[in-house]
């Protein structure tokens, strides 16, 4: 079960039902369904919470990832991105320096999705996750 999408994350829809998706793309969503690495870089991690560091030229992709902690990102830039998630939506998203963004998830739910800079510049945030200590 995924988390509403609609609810939680930014920007504007600009596709749906993988319009637009290549086969390579729909490939590496099926590839990295479990993959757990949310960020470019982790920066922290106890058994309470990962602090992970992104940061993306543009052009540059972060590949397909799956979220299944409660956690927040905070953009440390303003910029554009396109983002992807597995229910063959596309969003592009404008960020704001400072802007923040809350997710959580119940038991069984989680988000995939990757995230393309779109912009004229890099884009740069730091997401934080709950871990649940158990």
């Amino acid at each position: 079960m995924t988390v509403p999408v609609d609810e939680q994350l930014a920007g504007e829809i600009i596709a749906e039902n993988f319009a637009g998706w290549s086969a390579e793309l729909r490939r590496e969503f099926a590839d990295n369904a479990h993959n757990l690495t949310v960020g470019s870089m982790l920066l922290s991690s106890t058994d309470r919470v990962r602090v992970w560091y992104i940061k993306l030229a543009p052009g540059e992709r972060l590949p397909a990832h799956r979220h299944v902690n409660d956690y927040f990102w905070t953009a440390l830039r303003d910029g554009l991105s396109i983002q992807h998630t597995d229910d063959g939506g596309t969003r592009k998203v404008a960020y704001t320096a400072g802007q923040t963004r809350h997710f959580s998830f119940g038991a069984g739910e989680y988000l995939l999705h990757d995230l393309c800079n779109v912009g004229d510049g890099p884009i740069e945030f730091l997401t934080v996750e709950h871990l649940s200590g158990d």
